[in-house]
């Protein structure tokens, strides 16, 4: 079927580079003339392309000249020549695409012609890097060629100050890392005034490792939290109960769902360890949810595998990096679990103040880009999620590495002596050996055991993680022997030492296969650069976790019928073929898993946008007085339909209308029940809302324009924010438990949908009715000042279970009932704010 659809329609990714071709030609055509140009002249070739923009010439009309001119520039400034499919590759970046281009083709170089071209523009180039190192480094290293040409760089890192940011965003090219662009697009829309937001409206982006941020990122939303006490004392009694447990008596484990279940035993201890008849009740639910997070964080969660501790801290090892993602947090309870676990202080939970995933994040760029070596297997969800079509750019020289097939071993120990010894052999001849393991813990055992059989060597792991970048530069060197966490270094190319062409090139151990297909063929893809020699072998056992879950009691049989002991291998195609026909399944679920995740998000993230639009169009606007109207009416609207509610006008109730206008909008005595007694609903509307229209002309009066206008946005700005972080936990705490619904015949996501609508709604008309009530009472003080509601700090939460959404919970620093009201009224706070 394949082969008809490409006999019909013809192979799209060889059409695509045999249009890019002919451009190629072009532009080569083109370099004998830029050659001839003085650096004066090619640097004014920038001003004369902004002009043409300007005057409303297309980008890519000028793609071909903007192209050659940057070859040119970095001939002098980097001393490199782009070849010419590092130019198709940045044609596929310019039209919006991913350019899948193996390690060692130079992506970096790559990126500078569509970076270019995108800048003539001015209206801001984005370049996202995984890490702040390798922003940095390509900031200064690339921002040579840009300055050159007239262009100004600027690099977005964490910790800079926010006059540093507002700088670094009014150049022309940004480099940064996903996190950093994400928060500063929250913080943005968390601002008091207009002058403090960072960002432009974001324009274009390309994303260096485009897979490892859009994909395997695409589950870990970035949040701003609030810090809230919370009694930390169930954490602790449910790690006292669980460490008393024993397996299969009290509970059992899953191992294909990484989860863990109580027995009827087990059941038993939890009742009576706290002291309730059923664990199961509704009024148990949290002590149910604190004991389950405790078996998982006891059973499933492993230390220096999954976290690592330092500093008296639980750090998140990343499970495709391997590097340590500080500052994040697992969801649900099970971070503090893990603390509880390993004898920690249990730190408070947080309440959400503004979240966003970054796919949602990125697809609000006008247009995207994106640079990997392995895109072609995520390929479905690229095109499905982002719109972003794979081309595969062609290699500038051959690929000769070999790919050896996998050899299974029965047991983890017997694939351990293995590869021990199957690095020792070549080190011997001098042959650089770089093994990727999957885990910090595995990292260690090969690392001691390579020291028991005198191997010098390099550990790089996520406990090592500031001296990487130099390290794997190292591993191509002659008998250097480099043990890596999965994809570590990455962005960091490995050169050839002297004389190791020769000697095979850099060969490469994987120790075990990864969920992924594309993380395993990025451990390949360190060897074999640039038309290198090198080759890449998988030892796999038995006992390995990706092994047990699909289908290893078959080869297991096998082995032990052929009588094979624990250091005899088996080495076959097809167990080759069907490890990747196990991984192609759990890639597909685990894109589903996303798929639904984002459909979830995806209500969150239309009402994200109206509200972060209405409140830029507060912030933009000098005066806001016409949509505090349009807040107002709608007030008055429901409180006369719901007093209004019989045919007959006569059993209206109109005295409880005017005690509302009075108590919310107008002073006693202005609104009587004779001037709207036996008109129609809408003119009872009129009646009030003129009256209250010429009041807020006392006021404004009264309180001088100026002051009126900025007392506007006070009160609008602290409702829409409050009533926003209130909606966040409220629309958290639905999609909680809104997969029970399943259970009824109804399907979650569109209750989920409808549900949240219904909130938001609701939401809307609660800030309509605070802003109309202290737009029209509050006391207003002279020292008129915009205030935060909660101070935020900036992380990031990696997902514990189904979702990886952050809990959000209230902060304990409450407003006392008779202080003053912090909303500027002068009242106390029962009498003001208490009462809503």
């Amino acid at each position: 079927m394949l082969g008809l659809v490409k006999k019909i329609f013809g192979d799209f990714n060889e059409k695509e580079v045999k249009r890019f071709t002919k451009i190629v030609e072009q532009i080569n055509k083109m370099e004998p003339q830029y050659l001839a140009l003085s650096d004066e002249q090619l640097q004014a070739k920038t001003g004369e392309f902004q002009e043409r923009v300007a005057k409303g010439e297309e980008l890519t009309d000028l793609l071909p000249e903007a192209f050659a001119t940057v070859r040119e520039a970095s001939k002098r400034v980097l001393n490199m020549r782009h070849f010419d499919v590092q130019l198709i590759g940045g044609m596929v970046l310019h039209e919006g695409k991913i350019a899948e281009m193996k390690t060692g083709e130079g992506k970096t170089l790559v990126a500078t012609l569509p970076v270019y071209l995108n800048a003539l523009a001015g209206k801001g180039v984005h370049v996202i890097t995984v890490n702040g190192y390798l922003a940095e480094r390509d900031s200064i290293l690339m921002g040579q060629l840009y300055n050159f040409l007239g262009l100004t760089v600027g690099c977005n890192l964490h910790g800079l100050t926010h006059a540093q940011k507002q700088e670094a965003y009014a150049c022309d090219i940004t480099y940064g890392t996903n996190n950093e662009f994400g928060f500063d697009y929250l913080r943005d829309n968390m601002v008091l005034y207009k002058e403090q937001m960072v960002q432009r409206p974001l324009f274009f982006a390309i994303i260096d490792e485009v897979d490892s941020i859009l994909v395997d990122e695409a589950r870990t939303p970035l949040i701003i939290s609030g810090q809230a006490a919370k009694s930390t004392e169930l954490y602790d009694a449910a790690q006292r109960l669980v460490s008393r447990m024993v397996p299969e008596e009290d509970f059992t484990i899953d191992i294909k769902l990484r989860n863990v279940m109580l027995t009827e035993a087990g059941v038993t201890k939890g009742e009576r360890a706290f002291g309730i008849d059923n664990l199961f009740d509704h009024a148990n639910v949290t002590i149910n949810h604190h004991i389950q997070q405790a078996l998982k964080a006891n059973n499933i969660m492993k230390r220096d595998v999954d976290y690592v501790v330092e500093n008296d801290e639980v750090i998140i090892v990343d499970e495709f990096t391997g590097r340590l993602m500080a500052g994040r947090r697992y969801s649900d309870g099970l971070h503090q679990a893990i603390e509880a676990k390993e004898n920690l202080k249990v730190q408070n939970e947080s309440m959400t103040l503004a979240t966003i995933t970054f796919q949602n994040y990125f697809r609000m760029y006008r247009k995207l880009g994106g640079m990997t070596g392995t895109a072609k297997t995520e390929e479905e969800e690229f095109r499905k999620i982002y719109g972003l079509d794979v081309i595969q750019v062609p290699t500038n020289r051959s690929m000769i590495r070999k790919d050896l097939p996998d050899v299974v071993y029965k047991t983890i120990k017997g694939k351990f002596k293995a590869v021990v010894d199957e690095i020792v052999e070549r080190h011997k001849t001098n042959q650089p050996v770089l093994v990727g393991t999957i885990s910090i813990e595995n990292s260690e055992v090969l690392a001691e055991m390579l020291k028991r059989r005198g191997v010098q060597h390099k550990v790089l792991n996520a406990k090592f993680h500031a001296e990487e970048a130099e390290i794997i530069t190292r591993a191509g060197q002659p008998g250097s022997v480099t043990i890596a966490t999965n994809m570590a270094g990455r962005g960091t190319d490995i050169l050839l030492g002297d004389n190791v062409a020769d000697n095979g090139g850099l060969h490469i151990i994987g120790t075990e296969r990864h969920e992924s297909r594309r993380i395993d063929n990025q451990l390949r893809g360190r060897a074999g650069r640039q038309g290198d020699p090198g080759s890449s072998q998988f030892y796999l056992s038995l006992e390995d976790e990706l092994m047990r879950r699909f289908g290893a009691e078959n080869i297991m049989t096998m082995m032990d019928r052929l009588g094979l002991d624990e250091d005899q291998p088996i080495e076959s195609r097809m167990i080759t073929r069907a490890v990747e026909s196990a991984q192609k399944r759990v890639e597909g679920n685990n894109f589903d898993t996303r798929k639904v995740v984002l459909q979830y998000d995806d209500v969150m993230n239309q009402q994200r946008e109206v509200i972060y639009k209405q409140r830029r169009d507060i912030l933009e606007s000098e005066n806001i007085r016409e949509e505090v109207m349009n807040m107002i009416k709608p007030v008055i609207e429901r409180t006369v339909d719901a007093h209004c509610l019989e045919d007959i006008p006569e059993d209206w109730d109109l005295q409880s209308i005017v005690e509302f206008v009075q108590a919310n909008l107008l002073d006693e005595g202005v609104l009587t029940r004779e001037e709207i007694w036996g008109k129609e609903k809408d003119a009872i509307v009129d009646v009030i809302y003129n009256k209250v229209a010429a009041a807020y002309d006392v006021r404004e009066e009264q309180l001088g324009e100026t002051t009126m206008r900025e007392f506007e946005k006070v009160v609008v700005l602290r409702a829409v924010d409050s009533k926003w972080m209130d909606h966040i936990d409220a629309m958290d705490q639905l999609r909680q438990g809104i997969h029970l619904r399943a259970y009824g015949g109804t399907d979650p996501l569109r209750e989920y949908q409808f549900e949240g609508f219904e909130m938001f709604h609701g939401m809307v008309e609660s800030i309509q009715e605070e802003v109309s009530k202290y737009i029209m009472k509050a006391r207003v003080e002279s020292n008129l000042e915009r205030q935060e509601v909660v101070k935020g700090q900036t992380s990031s939460t990696s997902g514990g279970g189904e979702d990886a959404t952050k809990k959000p919970v209230r902060r304990d620093d409450r407003v006392g009932r008779n202080d003053i009201c912090p909303c500027g009224s002068g009242k106390k706070y029962k009498q003001c704010h208490g009462m809503s």
